[in-house]
């Protein structure tokens, strides 16, 4: 972890009023309680990446479940097939969980991004009053001006034997012109309710926790703890026509008619095959 030091972080944190620093005290006092999840919550001014870092304490065994790493920056962000996170310091809430699903047999530990997927959707809609839909496997949507955009995004890691990192970050005050790509969102513009960090942070948590915990007490079944059903309810992949494009360079198109009990994608293509996707980039060709 590289935070800035004291004095820098002093002199920065109330350098955009309309972007206020989290509260770590605050926050640890609100999420941290005997017997839940959430064991520490720690906020750093700035880092490369929150998921880089969690991984490395997790793997020295230096950092238990429950703990939660919060960077107000990260300047080496990473979504999956490494491409870069980017933005502003305090636009958003980028940070990671460690988790540790003893009792759920690892076959079923891919589901962890999907679920993850689910709780930060309820929250945002929740305590934001955003519609927010999931892109196959692991995208936040929104509306913007009647257009679909990329507000967030969740990639999980392993570390070590018995853990798994799940990092999320999500664009919250995000402006039109802070944009890093076309295409991308924010819940300020897709037209939230609140845009208060310390808010949106503590409802995801909650939301988390929650599916986390029913989902490990159903020993992983995605059905069984209704993970399945409800991911697909929200998944705005399925019922499009996409194409799938795969590790390798291949490429399969096809409709998205499901998502299997291994939380795979599965495409029925115009051969009448039903192929399941278990990682690749999707591209949405028409709208459901």
């Amino acid at each position: 972890m590289t935070p800035r030091d004291a004095s820098d972080a002093n002199d920065n944190r109330w350098s955009d009023l309309d972007r206020p620093p989290l509260n770590g005290t605050a926050l640890r006092r609100a999420l941290v309680r005997e017997g839940g999840l959430w064991g520490d919550v720690r906020v750093t001014p700035r880092t490369g990446s929150t998921n880089s870092d969690l991984v490395a304490l997790a793997t020295d065994e230096k950092a238990d479940e429950g703990v939660v790493l919060v960077a107000e920056e990260q300047n080496a962000g990473r979504g999956r097939l490494d491409r870069q996170w980017t933005a502003p310091a305090r636009s958003g809430l980028f940070f990671s969980v460690l988790l540790r699903p003893t009792g759920v047999p690892v076959e079923r530990w891919g589901w962890l991004p999907l679920l993850t997927g689910v709780a930060v959707a309820t929250a945002l809609s929740r305590v934001a009053g955003v519609d927010t839909a999931l892109k196959w496997p692991n995208d936040l949507l929104v509306t913007v001006d009647g257009e679909e955009r990329k507000t967030g995004g969740i990639l999980a890691e392993r570390a070590g034997n018995d853990a798994v990192v799940v990092g999320i970050g999500i664009n919250v005050t995000l402006r039109e012109d802070e944009l890093p790509v076309p295409g991308a969102g924010s819940l300020a513009l897709a037209g939230a309710t609140t845009t208060d960090r310390d808010t949106v942070l503590r409802a995801v948590l909650r939301s988390l926790e929650q599916w986390y915990e029913k989902w490990r007490a159903a020993g992983g079944d995605p059905a069984a703890s209704g993970l399945q059903e409800t991911y697909a309810a929200g998944c705005a992949t399925l019922g499009r026509v996409v194409r799938a494009e795969l590790p390798g360079g291949t490429s399969i198109t096809g409709e998205a008619v499901a998502v299997d009990g291994d939380g795979r994608l599965v495409l029925a293509t115009e051969e009448g095959v039903q192929q399941p996707v278990g990682a690749g980039d999707i591209v949405h060709l028409r709208p459901a």
